[in-house]
Order: C-alpha cells, then structure tokens, then sequence
C-alpha cells in the first residue's frame, strides 16, 4: 500500500523542522523496506520559484548547498559505511533534485503539480511534508498544499516532528520589515489618492495604513523585505519609469500609424512568453508593461509564462527582441542581470496565429 511503501518523496525548503523530517523520512523508509524487502528510495526535492537562466545565479547556488547538507543529514541518519562492498547495496538510496526552474509556481496548486509530476516520473507514491515547510515563502500555505497533494493517488503524510516553540517578540526583524513596508506603501498611496496633506488626511490616512498593516503584513510579501536590496531597487525603479514611459510612446505612435493607414496593416498573434523573471512582483511588473505598452497585451499568467497579444510583427519583434525583459531584470535584479540572451535565442518564446476577430491593446 502507498501508505506504507518505501518509494518516499519529501519537498524540502530552509524550516525550523526540516532536520527532523528528513531523519523521519529515511528511518520511515528503511523500517517499511525492512518489512517488506523491497528497494527503499527517499527523494528530497526542493521546488524554485526562480528559472535558472543565469549559471551563477546564487539562489540556485544556495538551493544546490541545501541539498547537499540534506544528502549529508540523510547519510549521517543511515549510518551507512560507505566503505562497504560494491555489491552490498546502501539501506536507502537518497535523491535530491531542483524542480520548476521552468514553470512559473505561485499557488499551492502549482506547486503541487510539479511535485506530483517529479513523483510520477520516478514512481514514487508516498510523500511526506515537513510541517514547517513554505514553498511560497515566508506566507502560511501548508494545509493547502498537502490539500493539493491529496488530490493525487499519493499518500500524503506530515511528518510527525516536534515543532519549535513560539516565543519572544510578537514581531520579529522580518515581521517588523514586512510591517513598516506595507504602512509606508499604504500610508503614500492614500496620501497621493487622496492629494492633500492636511492633518485629517494625515490622521486618517496613518489609521488606514495601520489597518492594513495589522491585517495583511504577512501575506502582503512572500519574502521578507531587505533593507539592502529594497533602496537600491527603488533607484532602479526610478529609472525604469522613464524608460518605459518612452516605449509606450514609441509604440503609441506605431499604433496610431497602422490605424490611419489605409490599408490596416495588422498581423494579430498569440506568443507564450517564458520571461527570464520570478515571484509575484516581477512577473507581474512584467505582465502590466506589456500590457501599458500599445500593440501588446498580456492575456494570461500561468505555469508555463506568460500569454501575450500582438497586433502586429514589430510588436512581437520587440517583446522577442527583450529589451523591456532586460529593463525589469535590471530594476529587480542589477545591471549585470539584464545581460542575457534574448527571448528568441533561448528560445522562450512561440508563436501562434490570433483567432481573426481578436484585437490588441
């Protein structure tokens, strides 16, 4: 039975528990394969929500680190002579891996489906969660994930670890950097809606923001924000601002020339766009510069990238020409991030003809 088999799949990520749950893992897995006499396997499989387009890009740096400290922990609890025959096989084999590095993963659901098609690819049938394990960051999404995962043919257990004890301060340094950025942002965007600075706009405005604060700071962010790297994008994001306030000008103007020809010279198409960026707000800076840009619309965000309308070829010369792709690397990620091969030498994007009665941005 799935239940009991020794053919294990955990997914893993950095957890106050994920030292425990590979050691229940592996001792799970050799107990049932010690009953049973089949062959015990144990996969510990981290899921991305980054694409590995650079080679050194450092979270798959720290991601491969991981995972060998996980191969090790796994090692040390099997307390297997490595020195032993050739013929005389390891009590449990010990896999790792990296999945999704070419999907987009933002909901349980998506996670789940990389996960259950690693398994299935490996005939894996048994899963066991970390209980402190956070695919999607620092924001609460366990029971919604084992509630995917037990969607599937695969036992689905929680790993039966002790779990830290919550004390010390209501809010910690990453709680407290999630608070103070979700008051700031809240507390300017009502003050720049509202456009006064008078104190009752003042007051109501500070009440507002520390509503808001208080309701949505930890789901608001998947990751914490750093005070290192929050600035320095901020400064990139200034400079962005005028840059795609000029391409939407050029394409405005590339609009307005194929309406007031007479002949209409449009070419509409559906391309599915792999953009080499991940999480939440740079996919979704992404999508909305596509779309702000006249010619172009993106129509949907899914696992496999992004769905965009074009009206015609030099609008989707420029989206597979990545220069707006370059432009949101370098506000997110540095200067030496936009400097990667275009959509078309990786060959992430494709192209499909529009159905006719379909319009662009």
């Amino acid at each position: 039975m799935a239940d009991s088999s020794p053919r294990i799949l955990v997914p893993v990520g950095e957890s106050a528990t994920v030292r425990n749950t590979v050691a229940y893992a592996v001792r799970e897995a050799r107990s049932v394969a010690e009953e049973t006499g089949e062959q015990a396997t144990v996969h510990f499989v981290y899921p991305v929500r980054w694409q590995l387009i650079d080679e050194d890009e450092p979270a798959a740096t720290r991601t491969v680190e991981f995972l060998e400290r996980v191969r090790v922990w796994a090692e040390t609890d099997l307390d297997y002579d490595e020195d032993a025959p050739a013929d005389e096989d390891a009590p449990v084999a010990v896999e790792t891996a990296m999945v999704g590095q070419d999907r987009y993963l933002f909901s349980p659901g998506d996670f789940a489906d990389i996960l259950l098609d690693y398994a299935h690819s490996e005939g894996l049938d048994r899963v066991i969660v970390d209980p402190e394990y956070q695919p999607g960051g620092s924001a609460p999404m366990l029971q919604p994930l084992e509630l995917e995962l037990a969607r599937s043919d695969l036992a689905v257990e929680e790993a039966p670890v002790e779990r830290p004890t919550r004390r010390g301060r209501l809010l910690g340094r990453a709680s407290l950097q999630k608070a103070a950025l979700t008051f700031g942002t809240t507390f300017l965007f009502y003050l720049v809606v509202g456009g006064t600075f008078s104190p009752f706009d003042l007051g109501t405005g500070a009440l507002t923001a520390a509503i808001a604060t208080l309701l949505l700071s930890r789901v608001a962010f998947i990751d914490s924000p750093s005070l290192r790297r929050t600035p320095a994008r901020l400064a990139r994001a200034c400079l962005y601002v005028p840059y795609l306030l000029w391409e939407i000008a050029k394409a405005n103007l590339s609009v307005a020339y194929i309406i007031l020809h007479p002949s209409l010279p449009i070419d509409p198409k559906m391309s599915g766009f792999r953009a080499a960026v991940w999480g939440d707000l740079p996919v979704t800076t992404m999508a909305n510069s596509i779309t702000l840009t006249p010619g172009t619309l993106t129509v949907d965000v899914g696992r496999d990238g992004l769905l965009v309308h074009s009206l015609d070829a030099s609008s989707r010369a420029d989206l597979a020409g990545g220069k707006l792709e370059r432009a949101v690397r370098f506000v997110f990620y540095g200067r030496a991030a936009a400097r990667i091969p275009t959509p078309t030498e990786r060959g992430s994007i494709t192209t499909d003809d529009a159905e006719s009665g379909e319009t662009a941005d």
